[in-house]
């Protein structure tokens, strides 16, 4: 049973729908939610030799709002056993999985809006990502 659950978010309406179900998780098995979203670095920002504060700065604000969105879904079902966190890399579902399996999740749960095959193989896909490279059981909330 699950004690520490892991939520992707992005800020997207799907991204509230699997912090909601993370949350209903979590609630019925009295485990714990931390909501997770990935900054993705640009390779041309990595090969510069300064970082640009605005940049950074557009950045943090821009995870403050996703994360300030997942905690408003646990907000109102009036679950306060969450954490947000914020990691950076260039492939989010790897970062995704990185992360949980250096924290020890035991369920990582993540949103997509892309519904068949065609769209998965043009597109590509975090959650088939974070499906094939977890190292815990994933729960992919569709949109």
């Amino acid at each position: 049973m699950p004690k520490r659950i892991l939520c992707a978010v992005d800020g997207s309406k799907v991204a509230a729908k699997a912090a909601a179900v993370a949350v209903d998780l979590a609630s019925s098995m009295g485990a714990n939610v931390t909501f997770l979203t990935i900054n993705v670095v640009p390779s041309r920002v990595k090969q510069t030799v300064y970082w640009d504060a605005t940049l950074t700065d557009a950045a943090e604000a821009q995870a403050n709002r996703q994360l300030a969105a997942a905690a408003k879904v646990a907000k109102a079902a009036k679950f306060g056993a969450f954490t947000c966190a914020t990691a950076t890399g260039n492939d989010i579902a790897m970062a995704i999985c990185a992360y949980a399996e250096r924290n020890k999740y035991d369920h990582i749960v993540v949103g997509t809006a892309i519904r068949n095959e065609l769209q998965r193989l043009i597109l590509g896909s975090v959650s088939s990502g974070v499906v094939a490279k977890a190292p815990c059981p994933v729960t992919v909330v569709h949109k």
